[in-house]
Protein backbone atom coordinates (compact mmCIF):
# COMPACT_ATOMS: atom_id res chain seq x y z
CA UNK A 1 0.00 0.00 0.00
CA UNK A 2 0.81 3.74 -0.34
CA UNK A 3 2.21 5.15 2.68
CA UNK A 4 -0.48 8.01 3.26
CA UNK A 5 -3.76 8.81 4.23
CA UNK A 6 -6.38 10.66 2.72
CA UNK A 7 -6.77 14.38 3.54
CA UNK A 8 -10.34 14.75 2.85
CA UNK A 9 -13.71 15.58 4.80
CA UNK A 10 -15.33 12.23 6.35
CA UNK A 11 -17.47 11.95 9.76
CA UNK A 12 -13.97 12.48 11.84
CA UNK A 13 -11.43 15.19 11.04
CA UNK A 14 -8.48 14.51 9.84
CA UNK A 15 -5.23 14.33 12.05
CA UNK A 16 -3.20 17.38 10.68
CA UNK A 17 1.06 17.74 10.75
CA UNK A 18 1.93 17.87 14.66
CA UNK A 19 -1.36 16.67 16.33
CA UNK A 20 -1.27 13.69 18.18
CA UNK A 21 -2.72 11.00 15.66
CA UNK A 22 -6.24 9.67 16.94
CA UNK A 23 -6.47 6.52 18.96
CA UNK A 24 -8.53 4.65 21.48
CA UNK A 25 -6.23 3.65 24.67
CA UNK A 26 -6.64 1.50 27.97
CA UNK A 27 -3.60 2.14 30.96
CA UNK A 28 -3.83 2.20 34.37
CA UNK A 29 -4.45 5.83 36.65
CA UNK A 30 -1.00 6.63 38.12
CA UNK A 31 -1.90 9.71 39.72
CA UNK A 32 -5.67 11.35 39.80
CA UNK A 33 -6.92 15.24 41.72
CA UNK A 34 -9.81 13.96 40.17
CA UNK A 35 -12.67 12.52 42.52
CA UNK A 36 -13.82 9.58 40.27
CA UNK A 37 -10.56 8.37 39.43
CA UNK A 38 -8.25 6.84 41.71
CA UNK A 39 -4.51 5.31 41.90
CA UNK A 40 -4.46 2.68 40.24
CA UNK A 41 -7.82 2.23 38.24
CA UNK A 42 -7.93 0.98 34.92
CA UNK A 43 -9.37 3.31 32.11
CA UNK A 44 -10.26 3.77 28.51
CA UNK A 45 -10.52 6.42 26.47
CA UNK A 46 -9.80 8.58 23.39
CA UNK A 47 -6.35 9.43 24.07
CA UNK A 48 -4.26 8.65 21.30
CA UNK A 49 -0.99 7.60 20.36
CA UNK A 50 0.89 8.65 23.49
CA UNK A 51 2.76 6.72 26.41
CA UNK A 52 1.43 8.85 28.77
CA UNK A 53 -1.78 11.73 29.10
CA UNK A 54 -3.20 14.13 31.28
CA UNK A 55 -6.81 14.06 31.12
CA UNK A 56 -9.73 15.96 32.45
CA UNK A 57 -11.83 13.02 33.31
CA UNK A 58 -14.70 13.82 30.88
CA UNK A 59 -13.04 11.38 28.46
CA UNK A 60 -12.48 8.35 30.16
CA UNK A 61 -14.18 5.70 31.40
CA UNK A 62 -12.97 2.94 34.40
CA UNK A 63 -13.43 -0.19 33.64
CA UNK A 64 -13.41 -3.45 35.33
CA UNK A 65 -11.00 -6.57 35.88
CA UNK A 66 -13.07 -8.89 35.14
CA UNK A 67 -11.58 -9.18 31.20
CA UNK A 68 -8.27 -8.45 29.89
CA UNK A 69 -8.25 -4.55 29.59
CA UNK A 70 -7.23 -4.85 25.58
CA UNK A 71 -10.63 -6.38 25.68
CA UNK A 72 -12.05 -2.93 26.23
CA UNK A 73 -10.25 -1.65 22.98
CA UNK A 74 -11.63 -4.75 21.12
CA UNK A 75 -14.72 -7.38 21.55
CA UNK A 76 -15.65 -4.92 24.53
CA UNK A 77 -15.19 -1.85 22.83
CA UNK A 78 -15.58 0.26 20.16
CA UNK A 79 -15.33 -2.56 17.43
CA UNK A 80 -17.56 -5.35 19.75
CA UNK A 81 -20.43 -2.46 19.78
CA UNK A 82 -19.97 -1.47 15.97
CA UNK A 83 -21.10 -5.26 15.53
CA UNK A 84 -23.87 -4.82 17.71
CA UNK A 85 -25.09 -1.73 16.88
CA UNK A 86 -24.44 -2.66 13.61
CA UNK A 87 -26.97 -5.64 13.81
CA UNK A 88 -29.28 -4.73 16.23
CA UNK A 89 -30.22 -1.46 14.85
CA UNK A 90 -29.89 -2.26 10.83
CA UNK A 91 -29.58 -6.32 10.01
CA UNK A 92 -31.83 -6.90 12.70
CA UNK A 93 -31.00 -10.27 11.56
CA UNK A 94 -34.06 -13.71 12.13
CA UNK A 95 -33.64 -16.79 12.54
CA UNK A 96 -32.94 -19.24 9.19
CA UNK A 97 -32.13 -15.81 7.01
CA UNK A 98 -28.55 -16.08 5.20
CA UNK A 99 -26.00 -13.20 6.36
CA UNK A 100 -22.49 -12.50 4.77
CA UNK A 101 -20.04 -11.13 6.82
CA UNK A 102 -16.77 -9.53 4.54
CA UNK A 103 -13.57 -9.21 6.88
CA UNK A 104 -15.18 -11.63 8.95
CA UNK A 105 -11.68 -12.50 10.46
CA UNK A 106 -11.36 -8.89 11.58
CA UNK A 107 -11.99 -7.56 15.23
CA UNK A 108 -16.08 -5.91 13.74
CA UNK A 109 -16.82 -8.88 11.41
CA UNK A 110 -15.70 -11.82 13.82
CA UNK A 111 -18.37 -10.06 16.23
CA UNK A 112 -20.95 -9.59 13.81
CA UNK A 113 -20.66 -12.81 12.32
CA UNK A 114 -21.09 -14.35 16.22
CA UNK A 115 -24.13 -12.14 16.87
CA UNK A 116 -25.88 -13.78 13.58
CA UNK A 117 -24.97 -17.10 14.68
CA UNK A 118 -26.73 -16.38 18.43
CA UNK A 119 -29.81 -14.81 16.45
CA UNK A 120 -30.30 -18.55 14.77
CA UNK A 121 -29.03 -17.46 10.95
CA UNK A 122 -26.61 -19.18 8.75
CA UNK A 123 -23.27 -16.79 8.87
CA UNK A 124 -20.91 -17.12 5.89
CA UNK A 125 -17.47 -15.26 6.20
CA UNK A 126 -15.41 -13.89 3.41
CA UNK A 127 -11.71 -13.44 4.24
CA UNK A 128 -7.84 -13.09 3.23
CA UNK A 129 -6.20 -16.33 3.05
CA UNK A 130 -6.74 -20.52 4.07
CA UNK A 131 -5.92 -19.38 7.81
CA UNK A 132 -8.31 -16.83 8.55
CA UNK A 133 -10.67 -19.00 6.67
CA UNK A 134 -9.97 -21.88 8.76
CA UNK A 135 -10.41 -19.72 12.29
CA UNK A 136 -13.57 -18.25 11.04
CA UNK A 137 -15.36 -21.46 10.30
CA UNK A 138 -13.24 -23.87 13.22
CA UNK A 139 -13.80 -21.55 15.69
CA UNK A 140 -16.43 -18.69 15.41
CA UNK A 141 -18.49 -21.84 14.06
CA UNK A 142 -19.14 -19.68 11.00
CA UNK A 143 -21.32 -22.33 8.72
CA UNK A 144 -18.79 -21.28 5.63
CA UNK A 145 -15.94 -18.80 4.45
CA UNK A 146 -14.60 -17.91 1.25
CA UNK A 147 -11.48 -16.63 0.53
CA UNK A 148 -12.00 -13.24 -1.70
CA UNK A 149 -8.35 -14.08 -2.99
CA UNK A 150 -9.64 -16.85 -5.01
CA UNK A 151 -9.81 -16.60 -8.98
CA UNK A 152 -13.74 -16.72 -9.31
CA UNK A 153 -15.28 -15.02 -6.33
CA UNK A 154 -19.09 -14.54 -7.31
CA UNK A 155 -19.13 -17.80 -8.33
CA UNK A 156 -17.68 -18.96 -5.26
CA UNK A 157 -19.95 -16.82 -2.85
CA UNK A 158 -22.77 -18.14 -4.93
CA UNK A 159 -22.44 -21.58 -4.11
CA UNK A 160 -21.69 -20.42 -0.18
CA UNK A 161 -25.09 -18.88 -0.49
CA UNK A 162 -27.52 -21.02 -2.50
CA UNK A 163 -30.25 -19.22 -1.04
CA UNK A 164 -29.14 -15.82 -1.60
CA UNK A 165 -28.39 -13.26 0.91
CA UNK A 166 -30.28 -11.48 3.95
CA UNK A 167 -27.87 -9.32 5.70
CA UNK A 168 -24.62 -8.51 4.65
CA UNK A 169 -22.11 -6.45 6.71
CA UNK A 170 -20.42 -4.56 4.80
CA UNK A 171 -16.29 -3.87 5.59
CA UNK A 172 -14.45 -3.89 2.55
CA UNK A 173 -16.32 -2.32 -0.53
CA UNK A 174 -14.69 -3.23 -3.88
CA UNK A 175 -14.97 -6.69 -5.84
CA UNK A 176 -16.28 -7.97 -2.42
CA UNK A 177 -19.15 -5.39 -2.49
CA UNK A 178 -19.78 -6.39 -6.12
CA UNK A 179 -19.64 -10.24 -5.57
CA UNK A 180 -22.24 -9.64 -2.49
CA UNK A 181 -24.85 -7.00 -4.78
CA UNK A 182 -25.63 -9.62 -7.18
CA UNK A 183 -26.86 -12.57 -4.66
CA UNK A 184 -28.84 -9.55 -2.30
CA UNK A 185 -32.18 -11.33 -1.99
CA UNK A 186 -35.48 -8.87 -1.68
CA UNK A 187 -35.90 -7.11 1.61
CA UNK A 188 -32.25 -7.32 2.19
CA UNK A 189 -30.73 -5.10 4.31
CA UNK A 190 -27.19 -4.15 3.99
CA UNK A 191 -24.57 -2.50 7.02
CA UNK A 192 -22.52 -0.36 5.26
CA UNK A 193 -19.87 -0.23 7.87
CA UNK A 194 -16.62 0.39 6.31
CA UNK A 195 -15.27 0.41 2.78
CA UNK A 196 -11.48 -0.05 3.28
CA UNK A 197 -10.98 -1.24 -0.35
CA UNK A 198 -10.99 3.02 -1.30
CA UNK A 199 -9.29 4.36 2.21
CA UNK A 200 -6.47 5.02 0.52
CA UNK A 201 -7.47 6.02 -3.03
CA UNK A 202 -7.14 9.55 -4.73
CA UNK A 203 -9.85 8.59 -7.54
CA UNK A 204 -13.03 7.24 -6.33
CA UNK A 205 -13.81 3.54 -8.08
CA UNK A 206 -17.50 3.76 -10.46
CA UNK A 207 -20.23 3.43 -8.11
CA UNK A 208 -22.77 0.38 -9.15
CA UNK A 209 -25.59 0.03 -10.42
CA UNK A 210 -28.09 0.67 -7.53
CA UNK A 211 -31.18 0.02 -9.60
CA UNK A 212 -31.87 -3.42 -8.17
CA UNK A 213 -32.18 -2.02 -4.91
CA UNK A 214 -35.74 -0.33 -6.22
CA UNK A 215 -37.15 -3.63 -7.21
CA UNK A 216 -36.05 -5.69 -4.33
CA UNK A 217 -36.57 -3.16 -1.77
CA UNK A 218 -33.26 -3.25 -0.41
CA UNK A 219 -32.24 -1.18 2.88
CA UNK A 220 -28.74 -0.09 2.61
CA UNK A 221 -27.81 2.39 5.62
CA UNK A 222 -24.35 3.81 6.80
CA UNK A 223 -23.41 2.92 10.37
CA UNK A 224 -21.23 5.61 12.66
CA UNK A 225 -21.10 3.53 15.98
CA UNK A 226 -20.81 6.87 17.82
CA UNK A 227 -24.55 8.13 16.66
CA UNK A 228 -26.06 5.53 19.48
CA UNK A 229 -22.88 5.93 22.41
CA UNK A 230 -26.13 4.03 24.40
CA UNK A 231 -24.90 1.09 22.55
CA UNK A 232 -21.98 1.12 24.63
CA UNK A 233 -22.89 0.21 27.67
CA UNK A 234 -25.75 -2.32 26.51
CA UNK A 235 -23.13 -4.06 24.72
CA UNK A 236 -20.63 -4.88 27.81
CA UNK A 237 -23.65 -6.04 30.02
CA UNK A 238 -24.78 -8.44 27.30
CA UNK A 239 -20.97 -9.74 26.06
CA UNK A 240 -18.92 -9.53 29.34
CA UNK A 241 -20.54 -12.80 30.98
CA UNK A 242 -19.71 -13.94 26.63
CA UNK A 243 -16.02 -13.24 27.16
CA UNK A 244 -15.74 -14.81 30.81
CA UNK A 245 -16.86 -17.59 30.02
CA UNK A 246 -15.28 -17.92 26.48
CA UNK A 247 -18.36 -18.51 24.13
CA UNK A 248 -17.58 -15.24 22.51
CA UNK A 249 -14.53 -15.29 20.62
CA UNK A 250 -11.79 -12.71 19.55
CA UNK A 251 -8.09 -13.18 18.35
CA UNK A 252 -6.02 -10.39 18.68
CA UNK A 253 -2.47 -8.72 17.14
CA UNK A 254 -0.19 -6.99 19.02
CA UNK A 255 2.86 -4.94 18.26
CA UNK A 256 4.72 -3.17 20.87
CA UNK A 257 6.63 -0.16 20.71
CA UNK A 258 4.71 3.21 20.19
CA UNK A 259 7.42 3.69 17.70
CA UNK A 260 5.96 1.02 15.28
CA UNK A 261 2.49 2.33 15.20
CA UNK A 262 2.50 3.37 11.75
CA UNK A 263 3.67 -0.14 11.36
CA UNK A 264 0.72 -1.64 13.09
CA UNK A 265 -1.68 1.03 11.01
CA UNK A 266 -0.43 0.24 7.35
CA UNK A 267 -0.94 -3.49 8.58
CA UNK A 268 -4.98 -2.77 9.30
CA UNK A 269 -5.57 -1.05 6.24
CA UNK A 270 -3.68 -4.07 4.17
CA UNK A 271 -5.23 -6.69 5.73
CA UNK A 272 -1.74 -7.30 7.56
CA UNK A 273 -3.53 -7.94 11.26
CA UNK A 274 -5.69 -10.68 12.63
CA UNK A 275 -8.10 -9.59 14.51
CA UNK A 276 -7.97 -6.58 16.71
CA UNK A 277 -4.74 -4.44 16.19
CA UNK A 278 -3.03 -3.59 19.49
CA UNK A 279 0.16 -1.39 20.26
CA UNK A 280 1.87 -2.14 23.67
CA UNK A 281 3.32 0.20 25.08
CA UNK A 282 3.95 -0.83 28.62
CA UNK A 283 3.85 -3.99 30.71
CA UNK A 284 -0.02 -5.46 30.49
CA UNK A 285 -1.60 -4.45 33.51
Amino acid sequence: MRGRLADRASYAAPVQIGEVMTGEAAGEVIASHHPGFALGDLVVGSRGWQSHCISAGDTLTKVSRDAPLQAFLGVLGMPGTTAYSGMKDIGQVKAGETVVISAASGAVGSVAGQIAKRAGARVVGIAGGPDKCLWVQETLRFDDCVDHRVPHLARALADACPNGIDVYFENVGGDVQNAVFGLLNPFARVIMCGMVAQYNESTMPAGPNLGFVVGKRVRIEGLIVSDKPERLAEWRALASPWVREGSLHYRETVVDGLENAPQALQMVLSGGNFGKMLVRIGADT
